[in-house]
């Protein structure tokens, strides 16, 4: 029984570690458990569980850490494009948080500005379950 979640839970702590500053890919491991036969709607689960819960963390972390978070955003050139889109368009920003590169500092943005946290999570939610959906959907 255990064994058998093994692949999940493993899935889950990819994802989430992919939704942080981290340099894992979600989409590869999701193609991965796709291909190697895994249930698609465990994988959806499992996947979007860690990754929008890393997004929540990157919140966080840019709420609580607001001058240490700055700093380190703008030493990366991803984080200070996150910051000047933030700063100019707010929660509009969030639609690009999916994306790659970009997509990762821009929730942690949208925590030293303080959005909305229903909003944030609405947003940024549907967005990566829905690149999920897509990614099983065309692999499957």
């Amino acid at each position: 029984m255990v064994m058998d979640l093994l692949p999940y839970i493993a899935l889950f702590f990819t994802a989430f570690a992919a939704a942080t500053i981290l340099p894992f890919s979600s989409e590869a491991a999701v193609v991965a458990a796709v291909l190697a036969g895994m249930d698609s709607t465990a994988i959806l689960v499992w996947a979007s569980v860690g990754n929008c819960l890393a997004c929540l963390l990157n919140y966080g972390l840019g709420y609580l850490f607001h001058e240490k978070s700055r700093t380190k955003l703008r030493s990366s050139r991803f984080g200070r494009k996150s910051l000047i889109w933030v700063r100019k368009y707010g929660m509009w920003s969030m639609l690009l948080s999916w994306a790659p590169l970009i997509g990762d500092p821009l929730t942690i943005v949208a925590g030293l500005f303080k959005l909305r946290l229903l909003y944030f999570v609405m947003i940024v939610f549907a967005l990566r379950v829905g690149r999920y959906v897509a990614i099983i959907w065309i692999f499957n």
